[in-house]
């Protein structure tokens, strides 16, 4: 995992629209930045969903929410309608900024040891510096304790 203190890693990926986000796109606003597993599933909607609910308040304080999975441009749109997300989704089936975050790792899943994304957060700040980290977050918490360190 990154650690505060060290350069985000920059990247280039779609969102669910098509359109292409570059970290740099982002300098001068904080940025948090969620790594998730996967699109639709309970954990995964409980984030997204606690990160829509508090939108606002992540906007007032001039902080963009950026989620990332390897999930599809397709899977990231229905996500987004499904739940009417109002913030960005990145896809990255190639697993660019998630090896780049450090983010893909062993995980044990009901006993058996599988590939997967490894639910972290990163708040970056306005000059492309992370500012915080965290692994292995509770997805359901992860919104308002990201909202609490702006």
């Amino acid at each position: 995992m990154l650690e505060a203190g060290m350069t985000a890693p920059d990247f280039t990926l779609p969102d669910q629209n098509g359109q292409m986000h570059s970290l740099k796109d982002y300098r001068g606003r904080k940025v948090i930045l969620y790594f998730y597993p996967k699109d639709n599933t309970s954990g995964c909607t409980a984030q997204a969903c606690g990160f829509a609910e508090l939108y606002p308040q992540f906007t007032e304080k001039g902080a963009a929410v950026l989620g990332v999975s390897k999930d599809s441009v397709a899977s990231h749109k229905k996500f987004e309608q499904n739940y009417c997300l109002p913030f960005t989704l990145l896809a990255d089936p190639e697993l660019a900024a998630i090896q780049a975050y450090d983010v893909w790792q062993e995980k044990n899943m009901y006993g058996k040891k599988t590939m997967g994304i490894v639910r972290t957060t990163y708040l970056i700040d306005e000059n492309g510096v992370i500012e915080k980290a965290f692994s292995k977050v509770k997805a359901k918490e992860n919104p308002k304790q990201m909202l609490e360190l702006l």
